[in-house]
């Protein structure tokens, strides 16, 4: 199973400090976010591809994360921004407990009673939850959660014009007394000093901002773009001119956030507009999920193209990476709706979903509609969409699981126990509940056995074939599935992949240094 097959490839976070000192002199990219490095001189921890001048080796060290680093003491270069670093997959060398941990973390923090409530609600005991993250990440649960909420907080200063009231409140804090008092004990300067030295150039209408997701190179944007083209709700996303954009809820206050390509960089420009500051937090994670910014993909390269039928695929496409969704329910909705019929077929029915149940939205363009709730789909007569009785019974049956708690997308889902309630429902078969587990909770093992495409791909003839040849994928094999599914033709070169800079390039150049090759990268107990 999913989360058995994780379990199995836990193992506490180590550093290789050769690998790591390599890395540091070549600024290699590749390990941005992977680990920081903390000068004993100035006491600042930076990123892997920060800029200042290079320190001798006896004057740095190396932590696995940005909370460690702070736990020792350490404050985050004001220079290369370590709240901009690519995220770090939370199921990625750790134990199960702690994924979820991190995960509860990242969509509210500690702020729904702290870290007993925590380890309540994952079936342990509080100290015991405190040993594994001290084993795992190198900082408690609250030194965690204390980083986040400030390089948020640094990032809110730096990359908005939110007045600092807002902004503390955006970022987790109770009061701005406590925010001021926690970015100058971090930082050694207040606010409104960071925010000068920003240089922000832009004033953004109300209520619009503007934030840069880093990844790690190289992304495939173009295929990113393809698949959610072919899906896109009509009335709800919309796909033209290299953006993805769509409609937004939360808490009953709609938005929309659009999703395109910084050409040059390792990141992605979004642009939220929403009325409440308080859910940006939220927001910014979940895209990072949707466009799968935290996948470390040297070390998914290296299992699939140990396969000589996805090999090929890998090197035409690389840095393909696997869509999230927005919102659970409306992907499971849009994964019935496509069942035994063409992806252009469910796309117009999910598109009279929205507009006959769903709310209009109050903006322009394409975006004309948000995607209905489950209260609103759990009694709806969907006959008039024309949608055949037995998928509507689906559809219905699926909401009212939802209204009612038994199947829920948001905080702790076991992989295991989502699959069997998810299949309980009448009409969906587990096809859809791991192409659901895919997209919807982000597995990366999640896979779809029985799809013809897939067996077409391989030229296989059975489910058990299928199967058995997919275990050499794990814990990947959600990415062999986006490569089969795409055509082995279609690797053209524009928007292919976005690759380091042509400075960063020159300043491994210029340091007379090797870069570690891949097979050191997967030996380095990093997990790149």
């Amino acid at each position: 199973m999913i989360t058995k097959a994780l379990r199995a490839n836990a193992k506490p976070m180590t550093l290789d400090l050769q690998v790591c000192s390599r890395a540091r002199l070549s600024r290699d990219p590749r390990f941005d976010g992977k680990f920081f490095i903390a000068v004993l001189g100035s006491r600042v921890y930076c990123r892997s591809i920060c800029p200042a001048p290079t320190c001798k080796e006896k004057n740095v060290r190396y932590f696995a994360t940005a909370a460690a680093a702070a736990e020792a003491g350490f404050r985050p270069c004001l220079r290369c921004r370590p709240e901009c670093s690519p995220g770090t997959p939370a199921w990625l060398g750790t134990s199960n407990t702690v994924s979820r941990a991190l995960r509860l973390i990242g969509e509210s923090g500690l702020e729904d009673g702290g870290i007993e409530v925590l380890a309540q609600r994952l079936g342990v005991g509080s100290r015991h939850l405190r040993r594994l993250f001290l084993r795992h990440l190198g900082a408690t649960p609250s030194a965690v959660a204390h980083t986040r909420r400030l390089h948020f907080a640094k990032k809110l200063i730096d990359e908005t014009k939110l007045p600092m009231n807002q902004l503390a409140l955006a970022a987790g804090f109770g009061c701005v007394r406590r925010f001021n008092a926690a970015i100058r004990g971090i930082y050694k300067r207040t606010p409104t000093q960071i925010r000068q030295l920003a240089h922000q150039k832009t004033n953004e209408p109300e209520n619009q901002y503007v934030f840069h997701l880093r990844f790690r190179p190289p992304y495939h944007w173009q295929g990113m773009l393809e698949f959610l083209a072919a899906r896109a709700t009509p009335g709800v996303e919309a796909v033209e001119s290299g953006t993805y954009s769509r409609s937004i809820s939360l808490d009953g206050v709609a938005g929309s956030l659009a999703v395109s390509l910084e050409e040059g960089q390792d990141s992605l420009k979004v642009r939220i507009q929403f009325g409440d500051p308080r859910a940006l937090f939220f927001i910014v994670g979940r895209v990072r999920s949707m466009f799968d910014l935290n996948a470390d993909w040297t070390d998914i390269a290296r299992i699939l193209k140990s396969d000589p039928i996805l090999a090929q695929r890998v090197d035409a496409a690389p840095g393909l990476r696997v869509p999230g969704c927005w919102n659970g329910f409306e992907l499971a909705t849009r994964a019935i709706l496509g069942q035994q019929i063409s992806v252009r077929g469910a796309t117009t029915l999910a598109g009279r979903i929205a507009k006959s149940f769903g709310q209009t939205f109050p903006g322009t363009g394409r975006l004309t509609h948000l995607f209905p709730l489950p209260e609103a789909l759990a009694d709806a007569d969907l006959s008039s969409i024309g949608l055949p009785k037995a998928r509507q019974q689906t559809i219905r049956a699926l909401a009212r699981a939802v209204c009612e708690g038994r199947i829920r997308f948001e905080g702790i889902v076991e992989s295991e126990s989502f699959l069997q309630r998810l299949m309980e429902i009448p009409g969906i078969g587990r096809w859809t509940a791991q192409y659901v587990a895919m997209r919807a909770l982000g597995e990366p093992n999640a896979f779809p056995v029985g799809d013809v495409a897939l067996l077409s791909a391989l030229k296989l003839t059975t489910h058990a074939e299928l199967e058995h040849h997919s275990a050499a994928w794990r814990p990947w094999r959600a990415y062999a599935t986006m490569y089969l599914w795409r055509d082995p033709s279609d690797s053209g070169a524009q928007g292919k992949t976005q690759k380091p800079s042509t400075a960063r390039k020159q300043s491994a150049g210029r340091t007379g240094q090797n870069l570690p090759k891949p097979d050191q990268i997967a030996a380095a107990g990093l997990n790149l």
